[in-house]
C-alpha cells in the first residue's frame, strides 16, 4: 500500500487549507536554524524553502527566522502570502516540489513564533469580572463603576512571554501568612477594589513572609498579535482592527494569587503576573476566522463613541476553548461570551495616542462563561479556594508542582469545517532554590 502523502489530509482535519497557521521551528539536524513553518494537518511546510522554490516575491519575508518581518509588511501582503501558501499546498501542479518540504510535526522543535514587543492584558469577560467581584466584595457591587464604560487592562512583561511547552517555575514573592491573609486571593484585574479595613489601634499591621507562591493559578485567554505598527499620537478606530492585527492564538497568563493579593493595591498586577505567560506556538491568521465572527453580548450601558460598535461588523469570535489539568477537562470557556471585543480593546489601547509596534500582543483576560463548567481559572472554579475541585488525580484548590495545564480550542470555519487553534501547555515545576 502506497504511503499517504502529507498533502492528502483526512476529511475534516482542523488544520487544513482554510486554516494555515504560522509558527517557527527547527529540525534536529539544524537546531540553531529557525524557520517559518505553516501547519498543514500533522505536518509543517517549510515556508521559506517553498517560497524560494516557487520564486515568490515574498521569499525574503518567509525566509526570516521569526514572523515579525512578514507581520510588519501589512494586510495586502498577508493576503497575498496566504493565497500563495494555499496554492502550493492544494494545487496538484506543485505537489512534486512541495512534498519534500513537509516535515512531520512530531519531529520538530517549536519556538516562540514572534519577537514580542509589548504585552497588554485586558479584563474583558463580564462573567469573570462579576465572579471576582462577588468573591472579594460579597456585600458590594460585583462590577466596579468603570467596567462597562471601557475595556480595563494593564501592561505586562514582554520578556517573560514563553512558547507553549516551556516549564512554569513556581514564583517566589511576598505574601501574607495564612493567619493574616484574606480568605481569598485578589481578583485577576487591574481594577481596584476597596482596601481591607484598617487595623485597630491595638492590632499590629500585617507583616508578609517571603517564599514560593502557594496559590498558583492559570488563566484561559485569547491573544491578538499586532502586525502593522501605528504612529504615536494616532488613535485607531474600530475599523483599524483588520489592518493592524495579524493573527490570533491561545494564551495562558499564569497568576500567583497570594503574591498578587498583597502587592496589587493601589497599582494593580505586577510580580504576581510577570513571572510567566504562555503563548501558543501557532498563530492563526485573522482571515482564517472570518466564519467565526459573531455579535458580542447585548450591552446595557451605551459605550462612548470611539467604542460604539453598533454599526460595525460583528466584533466577537466564536472560539470554543477547553481547559485540561493533567489531561482531565475542567472547563470549556466560550469566547463568544466576552463583553468587550478585540477591536474595542485595540481602539481603547491607542485612544490616548499610544503607538503600536510589530509584535505587540494584547490578550483578552480570563475567558469565562455563565455556567459553572465554563469558568476560565481556578480562582472561579474553586471560588477562591473555598470549593476544591475533585479530579481523578486528587483535589485541587490551586496548582501543585507537577501539574500540567493545557488549553485547546477550535472555531467554526467555512462549509462546516473546524479551524483548530494551536494548544498552550505548561508544566508546573518547583520553585528555584
Amino acid at each position: 500500500m502506497a504511503q499517504r502523502s502529507p498533502l492528502d489530509l483526512p476529511e475534516g482535519d482542523p488544520f487544513g487549507p482554510d486554516n494555515l497557521p504560522y509558527g517557527v521551528f527547527t529540525t534536529s539536524d539544524a537546531p540553531h536554524l529557525r524557520k517559518i513553518g505553516v501547519r498543514y494537518g500533522a505536518h509543517v511546510l517549510d515556508a521559506g524553502a517553498a517560497a524560494a522554490t516557487a520564486a515568490s516575491p515574498h521569499a525574503e519575508l518567509l525566509g526570516a527566522s521569526s514572523l515579525n518581518p512578514l507581520m510588519a509588511a501589512g494586510r495586502p501582503v498577508w493576503q497575498a502570502v496566504r493565497a500563495e501558501l494555499r496554492d502550493w499546498l492544494t494545487n496538484p501542479a506543485h505537489r512534486h516540489a512541495i512534498e519534500p518540504l513537509m516535515h512531520p510535526l512530531t519531529t520538530l522543535a517549536l519556538h516562540l513564533p514572534i519577537e514580542v514587543a509589548d504585552y497588554v492584558d485586558f479584563f474583558a469577560s463580564e462573567h469573570h469580572a462579576s465572579n471576582a467581584g462577588k468573591i472579594f466584595r460579597p456585600d458590594g457591587d460585583a462590577l466596579t463603576p468603570n467596567w462597562k464604560h471601557m475595556p480595563i487592562g494593564y501592561h505586562g512583561r514582554a520578556g517573560t512571554v514563553l512558547v507553549s511547552g516551556s516549564p512554569i517555575v513556581r514564583p517566589h514573592g511576598q505574601r501574607l501568612p495564612p493567619a493574616e491573609a484574606p480568605a481569598s486571593p485578589a481578583p485577576a484585574s487591574a481594577a481596584p477594589t476597596p482596601a481591607a479595613p484598617s487595623p485597630s489601634a491595638s492590632s499590629a499591621p500585617p507583616r508578609p513572609v517571603f517564599g514560593p507562591s502557594l496559590r498558583l493559578d492559570f488563566e484561559a485567554e485569547v491573544a491578538f498579535v499586532v502586525g502593522a505598527p501605528s504612529p504615536l499620537n494616532t488613535p485607531l478606530p474600530l475599523a483599524g482592527f483588520h489592518d493592524h492585527v495579524f493573527g490570533v492564538c491561545l494564551l495562558n497568563d499564569w497568576s500567583a494569587r497570594d503574591i498578587q493579593s498583597w502587592e496589587y493595591r493601589p497599582l494593580g498586577p505586577f510580580l504576581g503576573k510577570s513571572f510567566a505567560t504562555s503563548l501558543a506556538a501557532w498563530i492563526t491568521p485573522l482571515d482564517a476566522l472570518a466564519a467565526a465572527r459573531t455579535a458580542p453580548p447585548a450591552r446595557d450601558v451605551p459605550p462612548l463613541p470611539y467604542l460604539d460598535d453598533a454599526a460595525a461588523e460583528p466584533g466577537g469570535f466564536d472560539l470554543r476553548i477547553e481547559v485540561a489539568v493533567n489531561g482531565h477537562t475542567v472547563s470549556r470557556p466560550p469566547f463568544s461570551a466576552m463583553y468587550w471585543t478585540a477591536a474595542q480593546q485595540l481602539a481603547h489601547l491607542t485612544v490616548n495616542g499610544a503607538s503600536l509596534r510589530t509584535g505587540d500582543v494584547f490578550a483578552s483576560g480570563t475567558v469565562s462563561g455563565p455556567r459553572p463548567d465554563e469558568l476560565g481559572c481556578l480562582l472561579e472554579l474553586t471560588w477562591g479556594g473555598r470549593d476544591p475541585l475533585h479530579l481523578p488525580h486528587g483535589t485541587r484548590t490551586f496548582l501543585e508542582d507537577g501539574d500540567e495545564v493545557t488549553l485547546t480550542a477550535w472555531a467554526p470555519g467555512p462549509d462546516g469545517v473546524r479551524i483548530g487553534m494551536g494548544e498552550v501547555t505548561g508544566h508546573v515545576v518547583p520553585a528555584a532554590s
